[in-house]
């Protein structure tokens, strides 16, 4: 149970200082990017695989590239329902889910229990 409170707050850092990296972005305090970092593991882990899915052939079609596009849509998704949380254009989304993905993968690898 630890663990998992950990990733949340090490996956709210990640989104709290993607907004400050990426210029269409904004989130008002850490408590909306925990809030938004719930809310973004839930879409990751109900939505976005049934989303993988249905565009399965698009994403053949483009080697996966179209991945990109599903995980900003959704990060936009998710800031239109956190309140505190903004995201302006789709563009943003898709930079700011892969520069998400990036600073959580280097928290979490700093952080790992060896």
């Amino acid at each position: 149970m630890r663990g998992l409170v950990w990733r949340w707050v090490l996956n709210a850092l990640a989104l709290y200082l993607t907004t400050f990296l990426i210029k269409g972005m904004s989130i008002e305090s850490f408590a909306a990017a925990l809030v938004a970092a719930l809310v973004w593991g839930f879409v990751n882990t109900i939505i976005r695989p049934i989303i993988n899915l249905i565009t399965l052939p698009i994403n053949i079609m483009t080697v996966g590239l179209f991945t990109l596009v599903v995980n900003g849509f959704l990060l936009w998704l998710v800031a239109d329902t956190v309140k505190g949380f903004v995201v302006q254009s789709l563009w943003s989304g898709i930079l700011g889910a892969l520069l998400l993905s990036i600073i959580s993968s280097i928290l979490s690898a700093l952080l790992a229990d060896n």
